[in-house]
């Protein structure tokens, strides 16, 4: 843990509210929006607002617990593996997945002297269509 997320995680406790969520999206195994989230989470806590649970994301992605997932599209949506990995998301109903494949950690070192950026990190996301919205397709394409 490096310095800036050790002041964080000192500044925030783990309130009886952010483990509830944590505790639903790493059940769920899924990539939840924050309005997902908060269906979940009202199960075990009915007076809970979305704004909380808004905020409780934003802090648990902040401390490192859950990744925050920004890969177009409408909705932010939040993951509970915070490990490095990539992930697929579906063109049609914006279904998201993990990536079957490891992180090409070369990638970085690729790139390494041949920018002046400094690399600090890379995102991949593959984009297709999930295997219901293919079938969808594939009926709608007899069909015509």
């Amino acid at each position: 843990m490096s310095d800036q997320e050790q002041q964080k995680s000192n500044n925030y406790r783990m309130t009886r509210q952010r483990e509830v969520i944590l505790e639903e999206i790493r059940r769920a195994k899924v990539h939840p929006s924050a309005d997902e989230v908060y269906d979940m989470v009202r199960k075990r806590l009915p007076r809970i607002s979305l704004g909380t649970v808004y905020r409780n994301l934003e802090i648990l992605s902040e401390l490192g617990e859950i990744k925050k997932l920004e890969l177009g599209g409408d909705l932010k949506r939040f993951d509970w593996n915070p490990i490095q990995h990539y992930h697929i998301r579906c063109m049609s109903c914006g279904r998201v997945d993990d990536a079957p494949i490891a992180p090409l950690n070369t990638l970085e070192d690729d790139l390494y002297g041949a920018t002046v950026y400094t690399i600090i990190g890379h995102r991949l996301v593959f984009e297709g269509l999930c295997p219901a919205c293919t079938k969808k397709q594939n009926t709608l394409d007899k069909i015509n």
